[in-house]
């Protein structure tokens, strides 16, 4: 194993030495301050390969690096002085990950202060998009893309246009307008009934009852089907129960002079294998029905990418957010559509019908996301913990590597 020395005027600069000439997957060993700058010692990825491969073979690597007699036992059983055992062989392992875990969050730690050094306002807008919710993936590629000269209200204005242009609205009045069949689809508790209720109810108000018809697949839980029915004979809409895919066939073909059809899906886990059965159901009825996936916005950004990645299929015509009334930030949410190209029809605030239903307004949305958090709020990150948030995301203000969601961010002059 050959460690090799990079010296350089910044961390960043080091950085990018040990990224051309050992790899992306280069081990950082140390680095520190010297003379002139930063020194950074670091090793190649495939030189150390034995010890970061399955534990199988990292201690049969660790012990192939000794002759075969110092592992041999002999008649006693018992490894002889100097023979490298497994459990000492996991240790080193353990060791060395401790030790490159340290290491990336004091190159992070240098590097945040680095970008406070040379780009202050750039600093100061990632630590307001990071605090706002918003994920260090998107945060560091709109970053990339900030122009040079800023100060950091200009700054932070250029992000939030950028994060408006990218951020697509839907026309939500025409699926009232247009019609169609639309089939709401989401986690348990969401809200699908609801709003529901709430487009039947516009709709009601401009086409008339006659031209509306709800249909539910909710036999899971208990009771489940009569709220839909309570808001559809309120409505003085039909409301019918559909069983499986053949069942939701026929009585589409059955509805075809309806101006609009909502099927209000029953809801499950997005880690339900029944999730892949209920999105085919609805592609392979042999109509156009659109799904229109329902994003809660007090969620946080792990379970909203899970649920967009279970209910994905073979594409989404949109997403409604609901429970903004109960969200403290709407960072998370508005990250999770930005990144998955999402087209955003209504978002949902109560549970007043049809008044809790409402036209979608970027500036707003993106205004309301980076209000300010409470100072005493355990949420609120210090200026020590932005390095680490950032840690293991890529290197603060440098590229990151290329990924399929966040990749497609793109800007304004």
């Amino acid at each position: 194993m050959k460690v090799k020395k990079f010296n350089a005027d910044t961390a960043r600069e080091a950085m990018r030495q040990v990224r051309e000439s050992l790899g992306p997957e280069a081990v950082i060993l140390s680095n520190r301050q010297v003379a002139g700058g930063v020194e950074i010692m670091a090793l190649a990825s495939a030189d150390i390969s034995c010890l970061m491969s399955t534990p199988g073979q990292e201690t049969e690597s660790i012990k192939s690096s000794v002759p075969d007699a110092a592992l041999r036992s002999g008649d006693t059983g018992q490894a002889p002085q100097g023979a490298v055992t497994e459990p000492m062989a996991q240790s080193i392992i353990s060791e060395i990950q401790n030790m490159r875990g340290m290491l990336e969050g004091q190159l992070s730690s240098l590097a945040w202060g680095d970008l406070h050094r040379r780009e202050p306002a750039k600093a100061e807008v990632l630590r307001s998009m990071l605090g706002a919710g918003f994920s260090p993936a998107l945060s560091r590629q709109l970053l990339e893309k900030m122009p040079i000269g800023h100060d950091q209200n200009q700054g932070l204005d250029w992000a939030k246009n950028i994060l408006t242009h990218n951020l697509r609205m839907a026309a939500g009045d025409d699926i009232v307008d247009k019609g169609g069949i639309y089939a709401l689809v989401g986690p348990t508790g969401v809200g699908k009934t609801t709003t529901t209720a709430k487009l039947a109810a516009r709709c009601v108000v401009r086409h008339g009852a006659d031209k509306v018809v709800l249909l539910t697949n909710d036999s899971y839980r208990i009771g489940g089907h009569e709220q839909l029915r309570i808001y559809g004979k309120l409505l003085s809409v039909p409301v019918r129960t559909i069983k499986d895919s053949e069942d939701l066939q026929l009585t589409l073909s059955e509805l075809s002079g309806k101006h609009l059809v909502l099927i209000d899906t029953v809801g499950m886990g997005q880690r339900d294998q029944m999730v892949a059965e209920q999105v085919a159901m609805l592609c392979d009825c042999g109509f156009d029905v659109k799904r229109l996936l329902l994003l809660n916005a007090t969620s946080n950004g792990g379970t909203l990418d899970d649920v967009v990645q279970a209910y994905l299929g073979s594409g989404l015509s949109g997403c409604i957010i609901t429970k903004v009334d109960e969200a403290a930030s709407l960072g998370m949410v508005l990250d999770t559509i930005i990144r998955r190209r999402l087209a955003l029809y209504f978002v949902t605030n109560g549970q007043k019908v049809p008044e809790d239903l409402h036209q979608t307004n970027s500036q707003y949305l993106l205004q309301r996301a980076f209000k300010k958090t409470q100072a005493n709020s355990p949420f609120a990150l210090q200026d020590a913990e932005f390095a680490l948030v950032m840690a293991g995301n890529g290197e603060i203000g440098s590229a990151a590597p290329s990924t399929k969601v966040g990749s497609h961010l793109s800007g304004q002059s």
